[in-house]
């Protein structure tokens, strides 16, 4: 320094306390002025603080700078980290460090940071609360690698001989559950001269039940109890519920007898399982006892306990006490749902008391939104129970201003199953005054059954009104409409509206061909349905397996075999392979027009092609056995295994 200028030396000693990280720092300042006159100051640095036991108390400030630096820093946070923390005095602590882990969101991060911070100083050294607080971040991650990354820091602690706490073996529990570690998990606590806690059994049990394995977890707590635990009221209804998942009915009645000599009070949640249980056994009044002390208990009384005990007294057909119960819960304000109401119909369905539904329905009328009603008449209408579906969605119809759409879509289905057309079209008539738009998915749906039903001058007039209307028809309507008029013989109106199919924007499909080819062939019209077959390739549309075995089937009852031949082996060729529909008509049209060795060779290779058989086959191949010429020795087997057919060669 120069002579005029202020110099400044510190010389710090040093005396170490107890602790290697509670060091005090004593500084001597010396100053010389111009003059020659010096002045020299000792300032003491205050130690870290601590607690009553000697343990530092935290730095929180030093937490958050750390915690920021590690998650905000734009360029290497372990270069700007080591930096800071290189000038702290005294340096981390482990407790420190184990609060920046938990204040670290990422698994990697967390991770990198422990492996850092070691190079700190010498005199670093991970005890077991930063090891656990790492393994707990890593059993909440979901890196691949996690698994091993743990088994890795064990090694660590064991080369530097931590020993972990009883902490440490519950996490891992946890972290690993019912695997081959859990062994390996149970061995440190020898290892490690450790006493397994309440919390320990706890994990044990839970690790065991969330495998599925409610006997080890039964064993466990059998463990837990001779060494004096209890499990809390979670613990316990975990287990119950296992137990009784796999009908271990013994031991379920043995846990919850001890979970009340222990003076852990059964919530509602422990009385669902039990009635659950009783219901499954079959034991109605058991579960009717289940629930009366539930009440007398004080438990609340949830939509999911009095579902419960109504699938149980339903399972016992106790429609009377069923309808009991519904009563009680509906005046105490429990709001049914969709599950309760199907058990009810379920129950009144098989006991033939249908009729009760409309006592269910007008006294839980303050609950019957559109959605229910909806739901009611499309269970209804899959149960096969039209009619009733009809009368409820007469009511919904009455009650409710604006419409369900799956309900009306539901109801349309379920008239049309049960052949009512005119209450079909009637309530799609209807429907628009709902401020509900009609769809082609509804006319489709009554498309369908007209056809079915042969009635064609309804689907004439429906058709008609549609086209006036709205919607427009889509593919669906127009392959139904060609169909249905094939099916009843009207040729010429399944060409009209072919036709119109090809002006509009849709365009004919592989169906509509289908549909048009079996409707030319089966009334009569075979050269017509070939010049369409054509048609159809030469548009692009490669004709499938139906096609084939449509056209095969028209030439072979017209007699044109040879015909019928030649469009299979042009199937074949083709790539399109015949099933066992396509054979068992050209075996038919063979053995009608008396080709028996034809029709031998073409069974060989529906064989060699790996189809099976099926009642049609055996049947041609019976009229073939009673021909003048017999090639087939045909013996019938017991009904599992099913015929064994020999050709005679």
């Amino acid at each position: 320094m120069q002579r005029h200028d202020h110099c400044r030396r510190f010389h710090q000693i040093i005396t170490s306390s107890r602790r290697h990280y509670a060091t005090k720092y004593t500084a001597k300042i010396t100053s010389t002025s111009p003059s020659g006159r010096s002045l020299s100051a000792e300032v003491s640095v205050p130690a870290v603080a601590t607690d009553s036991r000697g343990y530092p108390i935290p730095r929180h400030q030093l937490i958050c700078k750390v915690t920021h630096i590690l998650t905000k820093s734009q360029t290497d946070p372990f270069a700007v980290l080591s930096q800071y923390l290189s000038s702290l005095s005294p340096t981390l602590t482990t407790n420190e460090a184990s609060l920046i882990l938990k204040s670290l969101n990422c698994p990697s991060l967390a991770l990198r940071f422990f492996h850092f911070c070691p190079s700190l100083s010498p005199n670093f050294r991970h005890d077991p609360f930063t090891y656990s607080r790492l393994f707990l971040i890593l059993s909440k991650s979901l890196r691949p690698d996690r698994f091993d990354t743990v088994r890795s820091l064990l090694d660590d602690m064991d080369m530097s001989g931590i020993r972990g706490n009883i902490s440490t073996v519950n996490i891992l529990i946890g972290f690993f559950g019912n695997t081959e570690d859990l062994d390996m998990c149970m061995g440190l606590v020898n290892k490690w001269e450790l006493k397994m806690n309440a919390y320990t059994y706890k994990c044990l049990v839970q690790a065991y039940l969330r495998s599925h394995d409610s006997g080890k977890a039964f064993s466990a707590y059998g463990e837990m109890r001779r060494n004096g635990y209890n499990l809390d009221v979670f613990g316990y209804n975990m287990l119950l519920n296992a137990l009784a998942k796999d009908e271990k009915v013994e031991q379920v009645y043995m846990v919850f007898e001890d979970m009340k000599r222990k003076h852990c009070e059964p919530d509602e949640y422990t009385y669902t399982i039990m009635i659950r249980l009783s219901g499954k056994l079959g034991r109605c009044d058991e579960a009717l006892k289940f629930f009366d002390e539930m009440m007398s208990k004080g438990c609340s009384l949830n939509l999911i306990v009095y579902n419960t005990l109504i699938q149980a007294l339903a399972n016992g057909r106790m429609v009377d006490k069923v309808i009991s119960l519904f009563y009680e819960m509906v005046e105490k304000g429990c709001r049914p749902n969709e599950f309760t109401y199907t058990v009810i119909l379920n129950v009144l369905v098989v006991e033939g008391r249908l009729s009760k539904l409309d006592e269910v329905i007008q006294v839980s009328k303050k609950y019957m939104s559109k959605s229910i009603y909806a739901y009611l008449v499309r269970t209804l209408s899959k149960l096969g129970h039209a009619s009733e579906a009809h009368r409820l969605f007469c009511n919904m119809w009455h009650f409710h201003d604006g419409g369900d759409k799956d309900a009306y879509v539901s109801m349309l289905e379920s008239l049309c199953s049960a052949g009512k057309t005119t209450e079909a079209m009637d309530l799609l008539s209807k429907i628009k005054e709902k401020g509900i738009d009609t769809d082609s998915v509804m006319y489709n749906t009554i498309f369908s059954t007209l056809g079915r039903l042969k009635q064609i001058s309804h689907l004439h007039d429906l058709y008609e009104k549609m086209k006036q209307q709205g919607p427009s028809p889509d593919i669906f309507t127009y392959n139904i409409l060609i169909s249905s008029f094939g099916r009843a013989g009207k040729v010429d109106e399944a060409i009209k509206i072919f036709e119109e199919l090809e002006k509009s924007d849709c365009k004919p499909d592989i169906v509509s061909y289908n549909s048009l080819i079996n409707c030319l062939g089966k009334n009569g019209n075979v050269d017509e349905a070939h010049m369409r077959f054509k048609e159809m390739q030469e548009k692009g549309l490669n004709p499938d397996v139906v096609t084939y075995s449509t056209l095969i089937e028209c030439f072979g009852k017209t007699d044109k075999v040879e015909m019928a031949c030649s469009l299979f082996d042009e199937m074949s060729a083709e790539g399109c392979y015949p099933n066992i529909v396509t054979y068992n008509i050209l075996l038919d049209c063979l053995e009608r027009s008396g080709r028996t060795a034809e029709a031998v060779d073409l069974y060989a290779k529906l064989k060699e092609q790996g189809l099976t058989p099926d009642s049609i086959t055996y049947a041609v191949l019976e009229r073939l056995q009673s021909g003048p010429q017999k090639k087939f020795r045909i013996r019938r087997q017991n009904p599992i295994t099913g015929w064994v057919v020999s050709p005679l060669r």
